[in-house]
């Protein structure tokens, strides 16, 4: 089968089509006949310095994926072959998504919303998981609540946005200018274009900040919020020092790594089924254009998602 494969670590170039065996289901996995693959910032970081599976060379990139199932292993109940699936396998271990098959445990995976194609749903697994963990799972988002995103037109705030609007909160996002209408037809009740203003002053009594950026980003988000407030913070663990920050001030702060998780996957393809949740998708490339994939996705001026073509 085709794979995106690299020999060395470095930039979007190490990046190649290479032949490799198909994959077989072990007990309680699934093969999945892979039809899109989502790109995803962790894929480059991965593919620069082995992230967090880390080894070396050669390995095999990519977590989304949308397909059909074209086997099951020993023991597997959930689906059966010619089901359409999408999930985050094995995350943060490395799953090789970017390639014609992909094996899972099955409970990485759920039952692909019917409302969306196979492009879109490859589009929501890490991001959108990594948002409804956040947003649900650690910081207990609920009505009324005012809940700030940062880069909220990246790939996890333009998901994070819609989840935090779907649990009843008040959303307000920062980003450029140029992207604020964007932002408002997610649901987004402000937008604050950081570049001009001083987030943390224009924004106050705020009960959950995400915070997709890192470096001063939390320290910073601190003053947003009102007592009981929290930030959770994707890019960094430095929840002990913003903790330190925190407390006093009777605020709190977290780190959180995004996990595969079956509960989550179907909270989410409710969401989308329900048209609560929707992709925004920059570009589909088909696989062997991988590197300028990533070369796009690494240039800071996408909206949304990037999205790799598998199956027709």
């Amino acid at each position: 089968m085709r794979a995106i494969g690299q020999d060395g670590f470095g930039g979007p170039e190490v990046l190649k089509v290479v032949e490799v065996e198909r994959p077989e289901p072990g007990p309680a996995e699934v093969l999945v006949r892979v039809h899109a693959a989502g790109v995803n910032p962790t894929d480059s970081w991965h593919r620069a310095t082995g992230g967090l599976a880390g080894g070396a060379a050669p390995i095999r990139l990519g977590w989304d994926v949308s397909g059909v199932v074209e086997a099951v292993g020993l023991g597997v109940t959930l689906f059966r072959p010619g089901d359409e699936v999408f999930g985050m396998p094995r995350h943060p271990a490395p799953a090789g998504t970017y390639a014609e098959y992909v094996t899972s445990p099955a409970r990485h995976l759920a039952l692909k919303p019917a409302a969306l194609s196979h492009a879109e749903a490859a589009a929501l697994p890490l991001a959108a998981l990594t948002g409804w963990q956040a947003l649900v799972d650690v910081a207990g988002v609920r009505e009324g609540q005012r809940v700030l995103v940062h880069a909220a037109a990246g790939g996890v705030g333009h998901l994070a946005v819609q989840i935090a609007k779907a649990r009843g909160a008040y959303v307000i996002g920062t980003a450029r200018e140029a992207k604020h209408g964007f932002l408002r037809e997610l649901g987004a009740d402000e937008a604050v274009d950081y570049t001009q203003v001083d987030f943390a002053e224009a924004v106050r009594d705020v009960d959950v900040v995400l915070d997709a950026i890192g470096g001063e980003y939390g320290p910073r988000s601190l003053r947003t919020l009102r007592p009981g407030g929290i930030v959770v913070s994707l890019a960094s663990p430095a929840e002990a020092r913003l903790s330190e920050e925190a407390e006093p001030l009777g605020l709190r702060a977290a780190f959180m790594a995004v996990e595969a998780d079956h509960a989550g996957m179907r909270a989410i393809a409710a969401l989308a089924e329900s048209g609560r949740l929707r992709p925004r998708i920059e570009a589909v490339l088909p696989l062997e254009l991988a590197a300028q994939a990533h070369e796009s996705a690494e240039s800071g001026r996408t909206t949304g998602k990037i999205v790799l073509a598998v199956a027709d």
